[in-house]
């Protein structure tokens, strides 16, 4: 196993880490980092709990190999916003009490704002899609679902 040292930038600071050729970016981000909006859950790729967006992307960091994010702009929950003016859809969440426990929040919270990116006005089905990547065990999903309906009406009404 070899070591190499690696740069890349974390919401909006830049970082400076040494990382092992078999390490993911989830343990480094965790490790490393202390960033604690990126989840392990499943190891595998399946419950979306420790996505972050790498180069406007979103990633599931369990699965990427840390020495991939070498010169990467990388985004997690705690990149979005702050307690007194959060993003437009963290709000959405909290209005419409989307979660329980929020162990799939941040992976919810970041992939419903690539989904806005692409598809400002989604209708039901595209939202359920591009949520599929992540598990909620707590919800029937239907107020993550108008969460996401609410954030793309509160961000078509922001100013641009």
């Amino acid at each position: 196993m070899s070591s190499e040292e690696i740069t890349f930038t974390l919401n909006g600071n830049p970082v400076r880490a040494a990382v092992d050729d078999v390490e993911t970016l989830v343990d480094i981000l965790r490790r490393d980092c202390g960033v604690g909006g990126v989840r392990v859950g499943c190891r595998n790729g399946d419950c979306g709990s420790c996505t972050a967006m790498v180069d406007d992307a979103c990633v599931k960091t369990c699965l990427m190999l840390a020495g991939r994010a070498r010169g990467s702009e990388v985004v997690t929950l705690e990149g979005l916003g702050s307690l007194d003016r959060p993003h437009p859809v963290q709000t959405a969440f909290m209005e419409t009490y989307a979660f329980q426990c929020g162990f799939c929040l941040p992976g919810m919270v970041l992939s419903t704002i690539s989904l806005l990116a692409r598809i400002p006005q989604p209708d039901e089905t595209e939202i359920r899609d591009a949520l599929s990547g992540n598990l909620c065990r707590c919800t029937g999903y239907e107020n993550i679902v108008k969460a996401v309906q609410r954030a793309a009406q509160m961000m078509q009404r922001a100013p641009k």
